[in-house]
C-alpha cells in the first residue's frame, strides 16, 4: 500500500524543456556531497557529479541480492515485464535485496520500474536514479531492529516518492542528491501493518521543484531528523522539509496534521536547512 492517491502514468513524464532546466540548476547549483564518490569508479561523473554509466544492461527479471553486488557503474534498466515507467501499483523492482545485503555503485534507468525493495536491513552505496519509476527503493523490513543506509548518489524526476519507507526500523539517508520530487522520504500512511519508523537526512542536496522532504506519522511515534539540507532554486521556499500526518491501517488518505519542526516529530532548526 503507499501513502497517497497515484497519478496517472500517462503525467510520469516531463516535458524536454523542463528536462533541460532542472538539469542546468543541479549543474549551475555546484553540488557536494554524494557527488564526491562517483569520480573514482568505474564511470565518470559530469559537472553536477551524476554518473556517466560505463555500459547498460536489460533485467527483465528481478535481480535478487544477498552478500554485496558491485554493479561497476553500469546502467540497469527493465525490460519485458519490468518494462514499466509509470505509477501503477505492484510493479516488480529491478533489484530485490536480502536482509544485510549491499548494493553500490549503480546507475537505475529508465524504465525503473519499482526500483530496489530491501527485504530487510540493506544497504545502498553510490546508487543513481535517472528517471524514478513507481519508487525508487521501498523498505520492508518488519523488525524494529532494522536499518537501512543510503550513502551518496541521487535520483532525478520522482513524480511522488523517491523512498517508501513502509517496514519497520530505521532509515538513514546521507550525501544524497534529489531533483525534481514529491517526496523524498514516506512513511506509509496507509499500509495494512503498520510500524514506528525512525527517519534521519543529513548532508543532502535538493533543488526544485519538489513539495516535501519528509512525511512521518505522528500516532505511529515516527520521527525524523534533519541536518545540513541545502534546498537550491527554492527561493520562495514552497518544499516542506518535514510534514506530519496520522496515519491508518484501513488504506484511506492519510490526514496531514501540520509541518514544520517541533521538537518532538520533526526534529531539526532552521540552521539545519539552508537556501542557496
Amino acid at each position: 500500500m503507499t501513502s497517497a492517491a497515484r497519478r496517472p502514468a500517462g503525467r510520469h513524464r516531463r516535458t524536454l524543456a523542463r528536462r533541460k532546466a532542472v538539469f542546468g540548476g543541479i549543474t549551475a547549483a555546484g553540488l557536494t556531497g554524494a557527488a564526491l564518490l562517483a569520480t573514482s569508479l568505474t564511470g565518470t561523473a559530469n559537472a553536477a557529479g551524476w554518473p556517466t554509466p560505463g555500459g547498460s544492461q536489460a533485467v527483465s527479471k528481478t535481480i535478487e541480492v544477498s552478500g554485496t553486488y558491485d554493479g561497476g557503474l553500469k546502467r540497469f534498466y527493465g525490460s519485458g515485464d519490468l518494462g514499466g515507467d509509470g505509477q501503477d501499483e505492484g510493479q516488480d523492482p529491478i533489484f530485490k535485496l536480502k536482509d544485510g545485503a549491499v548494493l553500490k555503485n549503480v546507475v537505475i534507468g529508465s524504465p525503473a520500474a519499482d526500483g530496489i525493495h530491501c527485504s530487510g536491513s540493506c544497504t545502498l552505496q553510490n546508487v543513481w536514479w535517472e528517471d524514478v519509476g513507481e519508487d525508487a527503493a521501498s523498505f520492508k523490513g518488519t523488525s524494529s531492529g532494522a536499518t537501512y543506509t543510503v550513502t551518496g548518489g541521487g535520483a532525478k524526476k520522482a513524480d511522488d516518492k523517491v523512498f517508501q519507507f513502509n517496514g519497520a526500523g530505521k532509515l538513514n539517508i546521507s550525501g544524497f542528491q534529489v531533483a525534481d520530487f514529491g517526496k523524498l522520504v514516506r512513511s506509509c500512511g496507509n499500509c495494512s501493518t503498520q510500524y514506528k519508523r525512525t527517519i534521519s537526512v543529513s548532508d543532502v542536496d535538493v533543488t526544485a521543484p519538489g513539495k516535501a522532504l519528509v512525511g512521518i506519522n505522528t500516532n505511529y511515534g515516527d520521527t525524523a531528523t534533519l541536518k545540513s539540507i541545502r534546498i537550491h532554486g527554492d527561493s520562495s521556499k514552497k518544499i516542506k522539509p518535514c510534514v506530519r500526518y496520522t496515519g491508518n491501517n484501513t488504506g484511506k488518505e492519510p490526514v496531514e496534521t501540520g509541518s514544520g519542526p517541533d521538537g518532538t516529530y520533526c526534529r531539526y532548526s532552521a540552521s539545519d536547512i539552508s537556501y542557496n
